[in-house]
Formats: C-alpha cells, sequence, structure tokens
C-alpha cells in the first residue's frame, strides 16, 4: 500500500517540473536512482551482495529484460503526466493489474478465491468500457500495462532482494542515460543547472523513483504475485481523481461508468483482503 499510494501522488512530482521535457526526466531519473542505490547499499553493507549478482551472466540479463520493460513504463507514464493526461495513464494502471493478475495464474499457477475472481470479472469490464469511452486505440494504458506486467512477472520470478535487483537495473541504463544528460549539456537544450528548484527536483528523482519501487520489490517477494496485482487499483484511483478533480480533465459519462466498475472491484477486493487477514490472525488457515 505504501508503493502503490505514493505512485499514485508521483503526478504531483512531475508536473514541478514543467520546465524539463520527459526525456529528460526520465534520464535524471535513472541516474540519481542509481546514485541513491548504491548509497543505500553502502549505508546497508550489501555492496558486496550487489558485486556478486553482477557476476552472474544470467542473472543480469534477465534484469536487463526488466530494465527495458522499466524504461518504456517510465517514460510513458511521465510523457502523460506531462501533457496532462493523467486519466488515461491511469486507465493503463487499471489495466496492469489484470495484466499482473493474468501472469500469476497462467505461468505461476496461482490460485484465486471467488471474491477474487468477481473483482477481475468486473474489472475487466470497467476497463473495457473505459476504452470505448476514450473511443480511440489506448496505446498509453496498454503501453504500461504490458511494461509494468512483465516487470512485475521478472522480480517474482527472481525473487532477488529489492535493493540489489534495482541497482543492476538502474546500472544498465546508466550509460545510456547519461550519454543523454551530457549531449543535453552540450546543445544547451536541458534545464539542469538552470535554477536550485528545477535542479533540485531533478536530482530528487532518484529517491522519488526507488522508495516506491524498494516497497513493490519487497512485496513481490512476500505476497503472491495475483494479490499484488489487485492491490495495484490504490494507485490508478488516486492518479483518476488528480487528474479530474485538480487537472479538471474531461470525464464523460461511459468513462464514469467504467471507473464505477473499477471501484465495485476495489470493494470486492478490499471484502476479500480482510476476510483472508482476519483468518490469518485466528490461526485457521495459510495465506
Amino acid at each position: 500500500m505504501a508503493a502503490y499510494i505514493s505512485w499514485g501522488l508521483l503526478p504531483f512530482y512531475w508536473q514541478w517540473l514543467d520546465e524539463a521535457s520527459a526525456t529528460e526526466i526520465l534520464a535524471h531519473r535513472g541516474v540519481w536512482s542509481l546514485v541513491f542505490c548504491i548509497i543505500s547499499l553502502i549505508v546497508i553493507k550489501k555492496l558486496n551482495v550487489f558485486a556478486k549478482v553482477i557476476g552472474n551472466f544470467r542473472t543480469v540479463s534477465i534484469l536487463a529484460i526488466a530494465a527495458g520493460f522499466l524504461t518504456i513504463n517510465w517514460g510513458v507514464y511521465i510523457w502523460s503526466v506531462t501533457v496532462n493526461r493523467v486519466v488515461e495513464a491511469s486507465l493503463g494502471y487499471y489495466v496492469s493489474p489484470l495484466m499482473t493478475v493474468f501472469f500469476g495464474v497462467l505461468i505461476l499457477k496461482e490460485k484465486l478465491s471467488k471474491l477474487q475472481k468477481a473483482a477481475v470479472i468486473i474489472a475487466g469490464i470497467g476497463v473495457l468500457t473505459l476504452t470505448l469511452g476514450y473511443g480511440h486505440f489506448p496505446w498509453v494504458g496498454l503501453a504500461l500495462a504490458g511494461s509494468w506486467g512483465g516487470y512485475s512477472l521478472i522480480k517474482k520470478k527472481l525473487e532477488l532482494g529489492a535493493l540489489e535487483s534495482l541497482s543492476i537495473e538502474t546500472l544498465i541504463a546508466f550509460l545510456p542515460n547519461l550519454i543523454y544528460i551530457w549531449f543535453l549539456a552540450q546543445s544547451n537544450t536541458g534545464v539542469f543547472g538552470s535554477n536550485w528548484l528545477t535542479t533540485f527536483l531533478l536530482a530528487g528523482a532518484g529517491v522519488a523513483t526507488i522508495v516506491p519501487l524498494l516497497f513493490f520489490n519487497g512485496a513481490t517477494n512476500r505476497l503472491p504475485l495475483s494479490t499484488v496485482g489487485l492491490l495495484q487499483y490504490i494507485t490508478p484511483t488516486i492518479m483518476f481523481f488528480i487528474g479530474v478533480g485538480v487537472n479538471k480533465e474531461a470525464m464523460s459519462p461511459v468513462k464514469f461508468a467504467g471507473f464505477l466498475s473499477i471501484w465495485l472491484a476495489l470493494f470486492l477486493l478490499g471484502r476479500d483482503l480482510l476476510k483472508s487477514s482476519t483468518t490469518f490472525d485466528n490461526g485457521k488457515t495459510k495465506i
């Protein structure tokens, strides 16, 4: 929940960086994320574990794929926020849990409870309604959903330490990001260093990125992937209210009907999770 609430509020952060392009924000996000990861590894004395993982070619190769998924997700998401398409981005994150649940059931053979199945069906209807409501191919939503679903599956299968794996992912993308930042500086088209607030926010993108991801990676190692996927509806719901309530983005009756279906699915999921938690606390079953 800490991860998803943080992600839901991130549009405010990226909109404060309205002077920077989406690609410049993405590059700084990658570079400063690595810096924050390395400092954290030194503080908790796990730099040697990080070094050992780097020596495993198979693991690094798989994490390179994860880094690709993550870069696509970050890029599309930042772009959609900077051009005031937050509601459309929230659609993508409504589709993402369905993609994650699908991977969990199909590939990892996880089981869904009756309430979870009902929540997935109702959420699927809501997503279909939203797609029809937009009246065009929802490439933003599908790109966000597909990239995040693939990233979630890889992280679940590897079961590595959250900080170590994130450090490797950001290391893989570090050089391309650094080269792009250097190019912006040489051509005087970047905004880093132009004023103290923008510079601080670009450097702080590392913290804003890594902290929620650490929460998320820790959760994927402790919870079934289907549960992680269904809880993800917290993020787009927050984004929805930012888009409609703060940015005043258009909301037609058809779109609103789709979101009502999503919220009903959330209600069913909440009941199921509450029931599972109560059963676990009573010691009657094992989740």
